[in-house]
């Protein structure tokens, strides 16, 4: 790989031996891709947050101690845990402190502590164009495919050497020629009112992530005024059925205005169409509850719940009242919990019986100390990993069903235009 004096600086423990780790991690990356050169990136979110292994709080903390600091600005992707609301959590001790020293270990390095899955609805937020280096696989594609800035799928640990060196190699979705769509997916036979309906994308994502794998699509007939939620709900569930980092929104994608855009003027490899009865039959495969079933967790906010999502949640439970035999579970950012509190929406999502958590993801949850025996969500990520990870079983509806489940304690499909 071919390196500048100061990278050459660098690796030669020039500049601390944070840096070198850094840095030689990096490079061993690069060369394991081919990469030819390094390349300077403008921010960091780094995934490894989650406590999973205690070699994942080691590896943080001795990057900390030898006097690592990030050299651009950097946030953090979900915990395991709410920091402020751990025993409302029912998080055991043990793991409260191995989450404690990974907070630790970040902080002391200059992360800011957002704590969220979704760092592109608030916060340090890309532009088009930009090159950065992002875990979290939803807020990948997301970064990818909505905003159009460029990364790849930086997994656990070389995030946050990217971080240390504000470097990454130069390589995969970083470069013009490899962000071109192989395949063509289109919607078609959906009605106006399906295409309006939110509960639609993800269930498109999760199509889109079983055909694509990690080739690039572009995706044809979603509206140009569709919702930046739904589309988060879209990256996430394709990044979970799939190994997608890109994709193409036609239209909507800043640099896929139009279909040529996209295929850079090349013939497809292959077209596939996403049909109504595809959509009812991939909601029935993720379905692991039946309906009518009694339901006693209900989770949203993976990823992590927007302003616009609780203003929605809070007008559909007005009135109303959780189950007493329900919990449910809404997660978000401690920036969206902030404006929750001050403009009183909390007080009233409380009131009725639900709880709001920043920092963790229903997905790393501590499964032994909750005990629960059927589960409801919106999120298509969640549900397509909930049962193969806990055998809890779990529903998938929008966000209505998801109130109305909360509020009967029994699981409610609602009639959505596909079904």
């Amino acid at each position: 790989m071919n390196l500048n004096d100061v990278e050459k600086e660098i690796l030669n423990g020039g500049q601390g031996e944070a840096r070198r780790l850094a840095l030689a991690v990096i490079v061993e990356l690069g060369e394991l891709f081919g990469a030819e050169a390094l390349m300077a990136i403008s921010q960091v979110h780094i995934d490894t947050t989650v406590y999973m292994v205690d070699s994942g709080v080691e590896f943080a903390e001795k990057c900390a101690q030898l006097g690592g600091r990030f050299a651009v600005p950097t946030s953090l992707n979900a915990s395991a845990i709410d920091h402020f609301r751990w025993q409302e959590y029912r998080v055991p001790p043990e793991l409260l402190e191995k989450c404690r020293r990974l907070e630790n270990a970040y902080v002391t390095m200059g992360a800011s502590p957002t704590w969220t899955c979704a760092p592109y609805q608030q916060g340090m937020i890309p532009r088009f164009g930009q090159q950065i280096a992002w875990g979290e696989s939803n807020a990948i594609a997301f970064a990818n495919s909505i905003i159009g800035a460029r990364t790849n799928r930086y997994g656990d640990l070389m995030d946050i050497c990217a971080g240390i060196v504000g470097r990454v190699p130069r390589f995969g979705l970083h470069l013009d020629e490899n962000r071109k769509a192989e395949l063509v997916i289109s919607l078609e036979g959906f009605s106006r009112d399906a295409l309006a309906a939110d509960a639609l994308y993800p269930l498109v994502g999760f199509l889109l992530g079983e055909l694509a794998g990690d080739r690039v699509a572009a995706l044809q007939g979603v509206p140009l005024d569709v919702k930046i939620d739904a589309l988060k709900g879209l990256s996430a569930a394709a990044a979970s059925s799939g190994a997608v980092g890109l994709f193409h929104v036609v239209g909507v994608t800043p640099e896929a205005q139009n279909l040529q855009m996209c295929l850079k003027g090349k013939k497809p490899k292959a077209k596939f169409v996403i049909t109504p009865k595809m959509i009812r039959e991939a909601e029935e495969r993720l379905w692991t509850a039946k309906g009518g079933d009694t339901v006693d967790m209900v989770t949203v906010g993976c990823p992590h719940f927007s302003f616009e999502e609780f203003i929605e949640l809070a007008q559909l439970i007005e009135g109303r009242h959780v189950h007493d035999a329900v919990a449910f579970w809404a997660y978000t950012s401690r920036a969206v919990y902030g404006w929750l509190e001050n403009c009183g929406l909390l007080k009233a999502l409380t009131n009725a019986g639900m709880m709001v958590f920043t920092d963790g993801c229903p997905l790393q949850y501590p499964k032994k100390t909750w005990r629960f025996s059927a589960a409801f969500s919106n999120s298509v990520k969640f549900v397509n990993y909930c049962y193969s990870q806990t055998g809890l079983p779990v529903g998938y509806g929008s966000l209505a069903d998801c109130v109305e489940s909360a509020v009967r304690g029994k699981i409610f499909r609602g009639h959505l235009s596909w079904r």
